[in-house]
């Protein structure tokens, strides 16, 4: 999941570029926001990038565990 979350954070920031050199002209047509829109797009992909970092590490633990757990037995061992 980390590499969609940080391909939609360069997206945005993409986007945020693009943008600024027109943002005198965006506002005076009404659109100015949308700059605003595109930085908070960026920065609010952080916590998500966060997030996804955190959920994919914790499903390799998960998926380590099991693959651990799959080798035990409850056989009693032989003497």
């Amino acid at each position: 999941m980390v590499p969609f979350a940080v391909a939609g954070i360069v997206l945005w920031v993409i986007a945020a570029l693009i943008m600024l050199p027109f943002h005198d002209r965006l506002a005076d047509s009404g659109r100015g926001d949308w700059l605003h829109i595109a930085i908070a797009g960026a920065l609010w992909g952080i916590p998500g990038l966060l997030t996804m970092i955190v959920h994919d590490r914790n499903r390799r633990r998960r998926r380590a565990r099991a693959a651990s757990d799959s080798f035990k037995t409850d056989e009693p061992a032989a003497p």
